[in-house]
This record gives C-alpha cells, sequence and structure tokens, in this order.
C-alpha cells in the first residue's frame, strides 16, 4: 500500500512541475507581444461610467468625487451601512 501512495505522490508532483512549465511558457510568450499602455480614465469619467450602475442598488442614495487617503475617488452615499449593501459596492 505504501508503495502505491509513493507513486501516485510521484505522478502528482510530475503533474505540478509540469503545469508549471507550461505556464511559464505561455507568460514568456506573452512578455514578447507587443504591450499596449493601459488607458486611464479621469475620476469623471469613471464617476460618469459607473453612477447608474450604482444608483440602481437599493440604499444607494447618491454618488460623488471626493478623496480617499488624498487620492481622487468616487463616494458613495447610502441610506444604511449593511454587509449586504457593501458587497455589492465596489
Amino acid at each position: 500500500m505504501a508503495s502505491i501512495a509513493k507513486a501516485f505522490a510521484s505522478v502528482g508532483c510530475a503533474v505540478v512541475m509540469l503545469i508549471t512549465a507550461v505556464a511559464c511558457g505561455q507568460n514568456g510568450a506573452e512578455d514578447q507581444r507587443e504591450k499596449r499602455p493601459v488607458q486611464e480614465k479621469t475620476i469623471e469619467e469613471a464617476l460618469r461610467g459607473h453612477t447608474d450602475s450604482l444608483m440602481s442598488l437599493p440604499g444607494v442614495v447618491g454618488t460623488g468625487q471626493g478623496l480617499c487617503d488624498g487620492q481622487p475617488c468616487i463616494k458613495v452615499f447610502i441610506v444604511k451601512k449593511t454587509p449586504e449593501l457593501l458587497r455589492q459596492i465596489p
């Protein structure tokens, strides 16, 4: 029985190493592709893009632009802070 367990453990290790090798190979191929710069949205654009979906959540009464730790952020104004509502707000 112990030898069967060792055999399965060896196969398992080989599979993990194979998956890792394949994943690393794919990452290398991606690194060689042309990299495109990420387009950043302004806080105003992000606010416009998310206000409708945020306002559709029950309990959300407003959105606005503010500062969070000195950085621009979207403020979401709610009637009552509940775990359920907080899970829905990114």
